[in-house]
């Protein structure tokens, strides 16, 4: 039942403490993390996640409505998935590494992480990370619909870094 209503930290306190930390709420009601292996450089798949105007083409129903001082920490940024509006905000841009961000939807807090990892071998490791907070989140969006979401969005970055490498 607590993590039914659980609200969680204030959005300022989930960027500067969390997303800036380089860290997910793990309390929150709704978490996920998944990872996949790309054959293009980490750089190669850098520039896929910071071309956010590209999204929609990465990823159908994804669409970037504006983007106010380009890619920088701090930054605002307002996209949407379908129909659902996001305003999101830098809170992490290390180029080839990780792209960190804290979002709010109708009410829903999160805190969404790009990582990424050189293999050595040319490849690249990348791994989301989310968390998701607001009271009865977990009864219209749970764990497992989030995990099948990040599975669509990495395996769209996947085929759009492998393809155009």
């Amino acid at each position: 039942m607590t993590k039914l209503l659980y609200t969680g930290p204030s959005l300022e306190t989930l960027h500067r403490e969390y997303a800036k930390e380089r860290r997910i709420d793990e309390a929150a009601p709704v978490t996920s993390a998944s990872e996949i292996r790309i054959e293009a450089s980490a750089d190669r798949v850098w520039e896929v996640l910071v071309d956010l105007p590209g999204w929609g083409r990465v990823r159908p129903g994804y669409r970037l409505l504006s983007l106010d001082e380009g890619v920088a920490v701090d930054a605002r940024f307002t996209w949407a998935i379908g129909r659902t509006r996001i305003t999101g905000r830098f809170a992490v841009v290390d180029p080839g590494r990780e792209l960190t961000f804290t979002g709010v939807a109708m009410g829903v807090k999160a805190i969404d992480r790009l990582v990424l990892t050189a293999t050595g071998d040319g490849a690249t490791l990348f791994r989301m990370e989310e968390s998701m907070a607001a009271p009865l989140v977990p009864l219209f969006f749970g764990e497992g619909r989030l995990r099948a979401q990040h599975r669509q969005f990495l395996n769209a970055v996947k085929a759009e870094a492998e393809r155009s490498r």
